[in-house]
């Protein structure tokens, strides 16, 4: 399984997703990204738009962001 978060140091909406990645025992990657939106080059590279977090399912194909679709769908695939 790959899952890749991209998230950012402090970011209490990134938190909530880590969270329930470890509460599902799910192992992921993190890539850290930059604090201004205008560095984020990566971020909206693989996903549209330069917020975070944003969740990468490789298994899956899926690539999402908002921590509050991204808990949903952990608990809708891997629960």
């Amino acid at each position: 399984m790959t899952l890749t978060l991209y998230r950012l140091e402090g970011c209490p909406f990134c938190e909530l997703v880590v969270d329930k990645l470890d509460d599902l025992g799910l192992e992921f990657e993190s890539v850290w990204v930059e604090g201004l939106h205008s560095r984020r080059d990566e971020v909206k590279r693989v996903s549209g738009q330069r917020a975070v977090p944003v969740l990468i399912d490789e298994n899956q194909g899926v690539t999402m962001a908002e921590s509050e679709r991204i808990n949903e769908y952990l608990e809708a695939s891997y629960e």
